[in-house]
């Protein structure tokens, strides 16, 4: 089945309206796995993850099956590693750290150990679908975007998993860091999707206090939610704003 690369969501609508095109690959920016289950509920389709970056191929560098149990690593053509991005020690498989690549086969522009700054771990028991090649897990964030609130790792990736349990919730959010004398305080500002209950102060006041657990729950740190109206934060290319 050949691949189809869309970037533009009404190219996207346009196909489905034309093709009968259920299994998807994506790549290029790192999803939850709410976002995934919302894309398949939404288009009736399976979506699955492709990794790569313009340095080492373009998209390629590995892929999920059906199975959905990790991506599969090109290992004919890539050497993956996993390493402490901090101390830079290599870590044993299983272990969460920064994906190091080396490229086996190119050879205008060879790289050796090329330090992604993407945070996965590496996986090697056989895929259900038999393969026996390596595989790498969904990218969990990236070493430059880590945030160290009070001696705890925090990435943007972790609160937007949270915000997808949330009907209520637009996929727009700020994240504000302040230090109150010797301690760090987190406030996310985060955009509901419609200005339907914002006069309730008791919706408002419940759904503020179950994101707050959620949080908690997730991160192991309290955090100071602010809901705010739509479309009042100011947008940003891909990644989370932090002030």
């Amino acid at each position: 089945m050949p691949y189809i690369w869309v970037r533009s969501l009404k190219i996207w609508a346009l196909i489905q309206e034309r093709f009968t095109v259920k299994n998807w690959t994506f790549g290029g920016e790192g999803s939850s796995e709410s976002v995934r289950k919302e894309l398949e509920d939404v288009w009736g389709i399976l979506a699955t993850e492709n990794y790569g970056m313009s340095e080492l191929i373009g998209p390629g560098v590995s892929g999920e099956c059906v199975h959905k149990m990790g991506m599969h690593i090109n290992e004919d053509y890539f050497l993956a590693e996993i390493i402490d991005p901090v101390t830079q020690e290599v870590l044993e498989d299983g272990q969460i750290g920064e994906l190091v690549i080396t490229t086996l086969d190119k050879e205008a522009l060879p790289l050796i150990r090329y330090r992604t700054k993407d945070l996965t771990r590496l996986i090697k028991e056989p895929c259900a679908c038999g393969r026996t090649t390596k595989r790498m897990e969904k990218i969990s964030g990236r070493s430059d975007d880590m945030l160290i609130i009070r001696g705890v790792n925090v990435f943007p990736t972790q609160i937007e998993e949270v915000m997808g349990e949330f009907d209520e919730l637009a996929p727009h959010y700020e994240i504000l860091l302040r230090k109150e004398g010797h301690l760090d305080t987190l406030e996310i500002k985060i955009e509901l999707k419609t200005d339907m209950n914002l006069d309730s102060y008791q919706y408002l006041q419940n759904l503020e206090k179950e994101i707050k657990h959620r949080l908690r729950t997730m991160l192991n740190l309290q955090a100071i939610v602010s809901l705010v109206s739509p479309k009042t934060l100011q947008r940003f290319e891909g990644k989370a704003k932090t002030y």
